[in-house]
């Protein structure tokens, strides 16, 4: 069996390390000319679904270096106001094993380790353009004017897939409304309520904002891509991560055009009266680390006749970042699709056995992260109360547990 796995990001490349492991052919092609065109520079939490399909699909040696690039482990999560009042923090024990813990990694990182390790599998420069099914297996066809043979081929090319657009054209992805403005604020040192773990700010009503560490005990891995941009890509510092979020109508006009030093000012003028931490947070965080989110969601769609061409992560279930759990998705999407391929049998009944299960857990998420993030900006007054005063009452339980 020839699998081909069309797009290079966390999920295909978890799959085809699976895949080497229980002895598939497979092949990935990836759009970007090089290994470090297109990082994303802003961290990334796996939970213990994330971190049991890294743990399985990794070699050894690869699942050491994914530890050795995590920053410390939080152990807090709390929910305050807008001038930091707590709410309620949420403690919980370290895992005893790391393949069932959370982890902070760099999305950097996480990308260099899951590509090396991947010679004359990975492969680079290679714009998918659309894929031809025949009598024996599928052609792939790329930009550059070449084709790959395989008896099946996964979509793993993101929110914007081109492989889901032909075999699922009626598949779509919306825009939401919501806008977030997000941002790296460099720490030494502690930080008080900002290095102790992840917070759910929540302010009156119409906005909501979080901040979350990611903290190095020591240098982890020197980042190549650090002379190309030292703030957005820089991959070993210590930094707490912001982002706050509003209705695009919240935000004045021509927000789009906007550099990062003229949307760091508009979240100030945003923020106006918080508290002080919170101001300095967003004030201190250099230009070039602010971008603007918008935020979109794909429609669950209806079951599909399993064939020769399937899907993975965000390229058939993309939600919004609001649960932190998109990746996660697309990982546990890996570690399932690896299972049912290298347990032999018809390859199309593994495939379908994977997408009736994959639906399942990945439209969940999809719906839930949506209703996180309608939350996270409502405009409901009455609804912001109860919400302050439910996390007020699991604060109240929690110190009478502690």
């Amino acid at each position: 069996m020839r699998v081909a796995v069309v797009g290079g990001g966390t999920g295909g490349l978890c799959l085809a390390h699976g895949l080497v492991r229980a002895g598939v052919e497979v092949a990935v092609y990836e759009r970007s000319r090089t290994r470090t065109e297109r990082l994303q520079g802003y961290r990334v939490h796996i939970d213990p679904h994330g971190a049991a399909a890294l743990h399985e699909c990794l070699p050894s040696d690869a699942w050491q270096r994914f530890l050795a690039t995590t920053g410390e482990s939080a152990h807090e999560f709390a929910f305050v106001t807008e001038q930091l009042r707590e709410l309620a923090v949420m403690r919980e024990p370290d895992a005893a094993d790391p393949a069932n813990a959370h982890h902070s990694v760099s999305r950097i990182s996480l990308h260099q380790v899951l590509s090396t390790g991947l010679d004359g599998i990975l492969w680079h420069d290679k714009e998918f353009v659309r894929y031809e099914p025949g009598p024996k297996g599928v052609t792939l066809h790329f930009a550059d004017g070449t084709t790959a043979d395989a008896d099946l081929v996964i979509g793993a090319d993101g929110a914007n897939s081109r492989v889901r657009a032909q075999l699922l054209p009626h598949a779509r992805r919306v825009d939401t409304g919501i806008v977030v403005i997000a941002g790296k604020y460099p720490v030494s040192g502690d930080f008080g309520r900002f290095t102790a773990g992840p917070n759910y700010v929540l302010p009156p009503p119409g906005a909501g904002m979080f901040t979350t560490p990611h903290l190095f005990p020591q240098v982890a891995v020197n980042d190549e891509t650090a002379a190309v941009d030292p703030v957005l890509f820089e991959n070993t510092g210590s930094y707490v991560m912001w982002g706050y979020g509003a209705r695009a109508r919240r935000f004045p006009s021509g927000l789009s055009e906007l550099d990062g030093g003229g949307l760091r000012e508009t979240v100030l003028e945003l923020t106006r009266g918080w508290h002080p931490d919170l101001v300095c947070l967003v004030e201190e965080s250099p230009d070039g680390s602010v971008s603007r989110l918008p935020i979109l969601t794909s429609i669950p769609v209806k079951p599909w006749e399993p064939g020769p061409v399937s899907l993975l992560g965000d390229a058939v279930h993309s939600m919004t970042p609001f649960r932190g759990i998109g990746a996660n998705t697309a990982l546990r999407d890996a570690q399932l699709l690896c299972r049912k391929l290298s347990a032999g049998g018809d390859v199309r009944v593994a495939v379908g056995e994977y997408e009736r299960e994959m639906r399942k857990y990945g439209f969940k998420a999809v719906r839930t992260s949506a209703r996180s993030a309608e939350q996270f900006v409502s405009e409901s007054r009455l609804g912001r109360v109860a919400t302050r005063g439910m996390f007020r009452a699991m604060g109240a339980v929690a110190k009478l547990r502690g």
